[in-house]
């Protein structure tokens, strides 16, 4: 059985989505952010970074979503979740599931962290604002990739949908949303349709209206 160490709506959200789609056997274990347990000992034996999510598959502890959402494609390729290898769509799909993590995902906590990345809180509101141009240049990007498709690489859905879904969510604050753009708002509320993300909502208590308004 996995254990997934998750917080509701946070950067675990992806790894549980996979873990439910492929209908895994796997446990939850919230560790509260709101009470610091992410920074707890006995957590920082599992994680030394202090974040979420972790992972425990047989004993083995594996920390970063990207990496945990890898491993369980892997563990699980006969979902088609991730491309196979030697697939011309596999280099995309690191591509994007990078592009996700690195750009948008940074941009986002920079965003909604602006603290740890500048001391004047008077230049505060001046940074929120330059990150949400960012953001929403990132957006346009994705947006763009989703013309004509169902999903972020064609056809087909993989865990690059459910990392884009993820933050999508967390995007809805910004300025301009991922509602604003036409084959974004779309695919969102294509999604919002599966059963996958319906389960994953009710648990976590994710409201799924914005997405499918």
């Amino acid at each position: 059985m996995y254990q997934l160490y998750y917080y509701p709506n946070n950067a675990s959200l992806a790894p549980h989505l996979i873990l439910r789609f492929v209908q895994a056997d796997y446990e939850l274990v919230l560790v509260d952010k709101k009470s610091n347990l992410h920074k707890a000992p006995e957590y920082l034996k599992l994680n030394p970074a202090g974040r979420i999510p972790t992972l425990i598959d047989d004993g083995q502890a594996i920390f970063e979503s990207p990496a945990i959402c890898i491993h369980l494609c892997e563990q699980f390729p006969s979902s088609g979740l991730i491309p196979s290898i030697g697939s011309k769509l596999r280099p995309l799909f690191f591509q994007w599931l990078t592009y996700l993590n690195n750009t948008l995902q940074t941009q986002l906590m920079v965003r909604y962290y602006p603290a740890r990345n500048i001391a004047d809180q008077q230049a505060i509101p001046a940074l929120i604002q330059a990150q949400d141009a960012r953001i929403a240049e990132s957006l346009s990007v994705i947006n763009e990739q989703l013309a004509g498709k169902t999903y972020l690489l064609g056809e087909q859905l993989t865990a690059c949908d459910f990392f884009l879904f993820m933050l999508s969510g967390w995007c809805l604050p910004v300025e301009k949303s991922p509602l604003h753009f036409n084959h974004l708002s779309r695919y969102l509320a294509n999604l919002a349709l599966h059963p996958t993300i319906i389960e994953v909502a009710e648990i976590e208590g994710i409201d799924l209206t914005p997405f499918k308004q």
